[in-house]
């Protein structure tokens, strides 16, 4: 019973960090629940630092302040248009870190045959060499710096296939080798795991892109769990099966949300983001008469049947995408008069929000609608932004009620009944070409159906295809009052139509 103390001293870790985790729940817990996170990781630092020998304390001071400041100062200026990057950038941080402590414990005292060790070691170094290349091509693509939609190489597929068989050979051959093996193998493996993370994020974009940061971010949990099997490290183990659970399980949720599954999006079975050859099943909407008053609602459009791709109910004939109709003489007098009007509102949010830095704008327009006696909600689609649960932190960032925030299925069931969608950036996650159109990157992808709604009022930049490159159906409908311009900028104008 000599360990009881320090088990019991993990335990006590473990439980503050899982309490941390509990708190992510909601939003005015997610504060809390980082700092329990925090002190419970820092902990854990300290208890890995006092319990084995170390040599060259001024080197790991000096380390420490290095790091800490550094991340303080990025964390400090970036925005929350550049958030995505940097989770992307953090998990590939925690990949190169799984790999490094892996390269080191297999090269120190290279053992022949294989042990759970050794196997743990190997597995960590993979995991962590891919997922810190795939994690700076998903952080160059959401800065913009790498083209976003899928990039495919020549014979790419068998590219991968390739990559991924000399990545098991390798390993086989380190962990039932010799010491000699391991000392040879090592730097190979690692620049082999770094192209499979490279092809593999490579052709991942689009629509696509929250799937493969929930998925980097597993990857992470596990490479840092294999790393504290080798170096038996109970708190390391733990913490890293618990982000490759969570990790997992929001992927999961990702590609539920896309009517994915996980091969199709890694493996390209299924509709690629370059494709331009997509058909509409039903012709584009004619566009509604001039004038300031709103049209009556085009008929609501089946929901998609189940399954990763959509099938044409009659062949119809190659159609260029639909022009935005042309708004009436006043849009923005239209568009308050429906806001005025409006008992039943509900604010759908998209990247373009992030960029235009307009939630709070939405915020104050939302308790202005309410001070006209209107009932306020915000649907939320898993995928939306550029990251699982970007929205949230954005609404969350503008102190928005948590009790009106309202996901995907509880929110589509009411779009017929609401008298006013408001689009605040958002176009993929509310795109009718989902529905009505097969051979896209988000052709069976389940949307918000704002297009139900008795009016809809669209707040994007313009009218240029979202994320995945599909032309956003939408603005062609009758119901629909597009006011194309900067979102903080529209509604301003729109809150100081309204009045206090």
């Amino acid at each position: 019973m000599d360990n009881a103390g320090p088990i019991l001293i993990d335990l006590v870790v473990v439980v503050l960090f899982m309490a941390g985790f509990a708190q992510f729940r909601q939003p005015q817990g997610a504060r809390r629940g980082n700092l329990t996170a925090a002190v419970a990781l820092a902990l854990a630092t300290a208890l890995v630092l006092l319990r084995d020998p170390v040599r060259g304390w001024g080197v790991i001071l000096a380390a420490i302040v290095l790091g800490g400041g550094l991340g303080w100062t990025v964390a400090a200026r970036v925005t929350m248009v550049q958030i995505p990057a940097m989770v992307a950038f953090q998990h590939g941080a925690g990949g190169v870190a799984a790999f490094l402590v892996s390269a080191v414990e297999l090269t120190r005292e290279p053992l022949a045959g294989l042990s759970v060790a050794k196997g743990s070691g190997l597995l960590g170094l993979i995991l962590g060499a891919a997922t810190f290349t795939g994690s700076l091509i998903a952080g160059g693509k959401l800065l913009g710096t790498i083209r976003g939609t899928p990039i495919l190489l020549p014979r790419h597929g068998l590219l991968t296939l390739v990559v991924l068989v000399a990545t098991a050979v390798l390993a086989g051959t380190i962990g039932f080798g010799g010491p000699e093996a391991v000392l040879e193998g090592a730097i190979a493996l690692i620049v082999v795991s770094m192209g499979l993370g490279l092809v593999v994020a490579l052709r991942i974009g689009g629509a696509d892109m929250p799937v493969l940061i929930s998925f980097l971010n597993a990857a992470s949990g596990l490479a840092a769990a294999f790393c504290g099997i080798i170096i038996q490290n109970r708190l390391l183990v733990v913490c890293g099966a618990v982000v490759a659970a969570s990790g997992s399980i929001l992927t999961q949720i990702m590609c539920k949300a896309m009517n994915r599954h996980l091969a199709s999006v890694f493996l390209g079975f299924g509709p690629a983001a370059s494709t331009r050859s997509w058909l509409p099943v039903e012709p584009p909407v004619a566009a509604p008469p001039s004038g300031p008053e709103p049209v009556a609602p085009a008929p609501p459009v089946s929901p998609p049947a189940p399954g990763p791709a959509m099938r044409a109910t009659a062949p119809a004939p190659t159609i260029e995408p639909a022009m935005p109709p042309q708004p009436p003489a006043d849009p923005l007098s239209a568009a308050i008069a429906l806001a005025r009007d409006a008992k039943s509102v509900i604010i759908v949010p998209g990247y373009g929000m992030a960029l235009a830095q307009a939630q709070f704008r939405v915020v104050q327009l939302a308790k202005r609608l309410e001070s006209h006696g209107a009932r306020v909600l915000f649907a939320i689609h898993p995928v939306a932004g550029r990251m699982p649960g970007h929205m949230n932190v954005l609404l969350a960032e503008a102190d928005v009620s948590y009790d009106q925030l309202i996901e995907l299925d509880d929110a589509n069931p009411r779009f017929p009944e609401t008298d006013l969608a408001l689009v605040v950036g958002a176009c993929d996650v509310v795109n009718p070409a989902a529905v009505l159109t097969e051979g896209t990157p988000i052709s069976g992808m389940p949307i918000l159906n704002v297009h139900e709604a008795r009016h809809v009022l669209v707040c994007n930049l313009d009218a240029r295809p979202g994320y995945s490159g599909v032309d956003n159906l939408l603005y062609s409908r009758p119901n629909v009052l597009p006011l194309f311009a900067d979102a903080r900028q529209t509604l301003e104008k729109i809150l100081d139509g309204l009045g206090e």
